[in-house]
């Protein structure tokens, strides 16, 4: 388990700036509502530097690009 770096000071100076992502795989998401069902898009996204340094980001969001954007 590990805590979540909130100052992007600390990454900068730990990681390197050639960072590369990866959208790996894009789903639809359907939630039951009274009205009918609600699509969503949910994102999963992977960021690396090529040294053994990985991330994985999800978002959930009524657009495609949003959710990229946001799992980024």
């Amino acid at each position: 388990y590990s805590f979540p770096i909130k100052e992007f000071q600390i990454v900068d100076r730990l990681i390197s700036t050639t960072l590369k992502d990866e959208v790996m795989k894009i789903m639809p998401v359907q939630k039951q509502t009274r009205a009918g069902q609600r699509t969503r898009f949910k994102a999963f996204v992977v960021i690396g530097d090529s040294n053994g340094h990985v991330g994985l980001g999800v978002k959930c969001s009524k657009e495609v690009a949003t959710a990229i954007r946001g799992a980024i």
